[in-house]
């Protein structure tokens, strides 16, 4: 059995939780029960084994509650159709449902990376997400035009770029990122330059595991997605952390986020980091998740859960948003 920070920690107890299409999704448990509540929401082609640095840093003190989307890691393949950001977000609240304890009004910090982000806008305005959300952390994700302001392709912004990352997510060719050339596609696409070779092959294990069919029928819903108004919706304290070198979903998709989010308590731009910030700064990931615990779901004498105005860190509105058919890629 594998062993390091990159290695999924056992988890105190796993259930299965059934959505609202009959999905079956695989959920597990870290932590203490009792404990400050932290929900965590894995991306595209990654499983409940993409968190084990944050799970590793929390589980001490927090509640840690993780699941495999459906199609990936330990939850049966979706029905046909059933790939949409309404089953995203009818799977979050199903396992809000069953691990947290609404009768005493139980609250959570819920984290999501990527597709998991993704899935947090899509939940915004569903019961369950605003009666159990206290504070959100959105990590490496955007709300819409993702082929369009993508930079995985090193062509100037216009048509042409757009249709090629269209086809990349869409696409049911076969991927091998557990060979050499695999490995090194991998880390072009989704690590940043100062990834070691074991966060590398940490991703390329993770993603191995996703069935081609699965990525391309979830690549199809990013291709063509539009959560900027959930993003409005999010009423809940939230805070971002982007990996300045993400050519996936380049930085400027974290401070459009924060232009368009009703509470957002700051932005925190990691250098040298790629699309896959929880294995490349798992540390940085796990603190901004302690800060939001602190500020606005553990009780701290003079503050209110939820309504403390704390800003968690640097947070810019400077930026420019050229429109994609002429801003230049830095690729």
């Amino acid at each position: 059995m594998r062993s390091g920070p990159f290695a999924p920690p056992a988890p105190a107890h796993e259930l299965t939780v059934t959505s609202a299409d009959g999905a079956r999704l695989h959920v597990e448990v870290h932590g203490p029960d009792g404990a400050p509540a932290v929900v965590l929401v894995h991306g595209w082609t990654c499983s409940t084994a993409f968190w084990a640095r944050v799970i590793r840093e929390l589980a001490a003190d927090h509640q840690v509650i993780t699941y495999d989307l459906r199609g990936h890691g330990g939850s049966p393949v979706a029905r046909p159709g059933g790939c949409s950001t309404d089953a995203l977000a009818d799977d979050l609240e199903a396992v809000l449902e069953a691990t947290l304890d609404s009768a005493a009004g139980q609250r959570a910090v819920l984290a999501g990376h990527s597709m998991g982000g993704m899935t947090l806008m899509a939940s915004s305005a569903r019961p369950h997400f605003r009666a159990h959300a206290a504070a959100a952390l959105l990590c490496s994700t955007g709300s819409s035009r993702l082929p369009a302001r993508s930079h995985v392709v090193p062509l100037r912004a216009g048509r042409l770029r757009t249709a090629l990352h269209h086809a990349i997510l869409t696409s049911r060719a076969p991927a091998s990122p557990l060979a050499p050339l695999g490995r090194r596609v991998l880390r072009y696409i989704t690590l940043g330059p100062d990834a070691s070779a074991e966060m590398v092959e940490a991703c390329a294990r993770i993603v191995a595991g996703c069935p081609r069919g699965v990525r391309a029928d979830w690549g199809r819903v990013l291709a063509e997605l539009d959560l900027d108004r959930g993003v409005t919706r999010v009423a809940v304290p939230t805070a971002i952390v982007h990996g300045a070198a993400d050519r996936l979903t380049p930085v400027r998709h974290a401070y459009a986020l924060a232009a368009l989010l009703p509470h957002c308590v700051g932005v925190t731009e990691l250098p040298g980091v790629g699309h896959m910030t929880p294995v490349e700064d798992g540390a940085t990931v796990a603190d901004r998740i302690r800060d939001l615990v602190l500020h606005h779901l553990t009780p701290r004498a003079g503050v209110t859960a939820g309504g403390a105005s704390d800003d968690l860190g640097p947070h810019r509105h400077d930026e420019t948003d050229e429109t994609d058919e002429t801003k230049e890629p830095t690729a």
